[in-house]
């Protein structure tokens, strides 16, 4: 198991600069994000195009992996976390697009995975937002296949904010939910797994990943605590908001022992990659990195 990070959080640094700090700093993967390449203001933890996979080129592609194998850095993935069941049609057919350009940029550059959100109408319940999926989904799913790659949905509630609110944006977080999802599309996808979304939702952990470890693909490291004073005041009908707080790995909840312990038992073969949504460790790159050196050394007892 190799130790990595998300490149999301720098946003402003150019993907080989980020490369070079993380091989010198021991990390041997990188997930890269790849949103569309845009001006203005992007929702929180995303937006950064490390790849503009829109007008990437064979040529360009080839580079990036030689550039990047050059550094010791391997790829566990391209990330592009947007919504595609977003109740706006017009919203929907672009990300749709951007991500199946996504997915022909991972074919250029011989990476296996792209990682993604399955999405949600806030607005409905998962019942009426699965509906929506098998509409929407088979032809993405599709899309991957015959480009030879494989999709992992992220299994966050996507519920931070109340513009998010009441039923989140993504619904592929809950064991009822991915026995649906491995039913109809099993093969072809798999379970990007963050298991500080499991703390927010009280499911366990080890019980999780005992029937759904065979289906993880991909694994982001991201911590959360639970902040008892905000749960008090708000209730757990608040669905975390104002005592949800992400955190760098080892200074929340997840128990790192169950959980490596839990995919290694699972046969887990894949990469262990940072996520980086802590308030205490961003505002500038130094802060950011002094975060995932902290996540790096609580994990790497963990990555053999």
């Amino acid at each position: 198991m190799k130790l990595g990070f998300l490149t999301a959080p720098f946003p402003e640094t150019p993907l080989m600069e980020v490369g070079d700090w993380a091989a010198s700093e021991g990390f041997e993967v990188l997930e890269i994000a790849c949103w569309p390449r845009s001006e203005g203001p992007t929702r929180r933890y995303a937006g950064t195009s490390h790849i503009d996979v829109a007008n990437l080129s064979a040529g360009q592609a080839r580079d990036i992996r030689a550039e990047l194998d050059a550094k010791g850095l391997g790829v566990s993935g391209l990330g592009f976390y947007p919504n595609p069941l977003h109740p706006d049609s017009a919203h929907r057919e672009q990300v749709i697009g951007h991500l199946k350009k996504v997915i022909d940029a991972a074919e250029l550059m011989d990476v296996p995975l792209v990682n993604t959100f399955l999405g949600g109408d806030g607005a409905k319940n998962q019942d009426q937002n699965w509906e929506e999926a098998l509409r929407v989904w088979p032809d993405v799913v599709r899309y991957a296949q015959d480009h030879g790659r494989r999709l992992t949905f992220e299994n966050c509630p996507m519920l931070f904010s109340y513009d998010e609110w009441p039923g989140g944006h993504n619904i592929a977080t809950t064991p009822r939910m991915w026995r649906r999802i491995l039913e109809r599309w099993e093969g072809a996808v798999g379970l990007n797994f963050d298991p500080s979304h499991l703390i927010l939702q009280m499911i366990d952990t080890r019980r999780f990943l005992r029937e759904f470890g065979a289906h993880v693909l991909h694994y982001q490291a991201k911590d959360l605590m639970i902040d008892r004073d905000g749960l008090y005041e708000r209730g757990v009908f608040s669905m975390g908001m104002g005592w949800q707080v992400p955190r760098i790995p080892g200074l929340g909840e997840v128990d790192w022992g169950v959980v490596h312990g839990e995919l290694y038992r699972a046969g887990y073969e894949g990469d262990c990659v940072i996520e980086h949504e802590d308030r205490r460790f961003e505002g500038t790159d130094e802060k950011v990195k002094q975060g995932f050196l902290i996540a790096r050394d609580v994990l790497r007892p963990y990555c053999h």
